[in-house]
């Protein structure tokens, strides 16, 4: 079971399962403690510079053909595999204010692919 959440909200021990961030950038006023990863694999994040495009104005269709690019390199992909072999349920903690409709989605997507 895959399960979006943001990362400000309080972690559900025994509903979580592993947590992963797939943020790039570690959220802002937010300790470790308090946000309970258990993973970050960056290669998962979209890159920098296809959040400097997306943010300056790229369009959500295009965002997703190009992250969806970027999780077919060898990286992305030996890490979507290694978090698919874990056991029992993930959680992927995302900053956005809605995780269903973010990168967050389309990582799920690939995961349970």
């Amino acid at each position: 079971m895959i399960r979006l959440r943001r990362v400000y909200d309080p972690p559900e021990p025994g509903a979580d399962g592993v947590r992963v961030l797939v943020d790039r950038l570690w959220p802002r006023g937010l300790s470790k403690a308090a946000a309970a990863v258990d993973e970050w694999p960056r290669a998962l994040t979209p890159s920098a510079e296809l959040r400097t495009w997306f943010h300056a104005g790229g369009s959500a269709g295009e965002f997703r053909r190009r992250y969806e690019a970027e999780l077919a390199e060898p990286e992305a992909v030996a890490e979507l595999e290694r978090l698919r072999s874990l056991a029992g349920s993930l959680t992927l903690l995302t900053a956005v204010k809605d995780p269903g409709t973010s990168h967050a989605a389309i990582l799920a997507e690939h995961l349970a692919g």
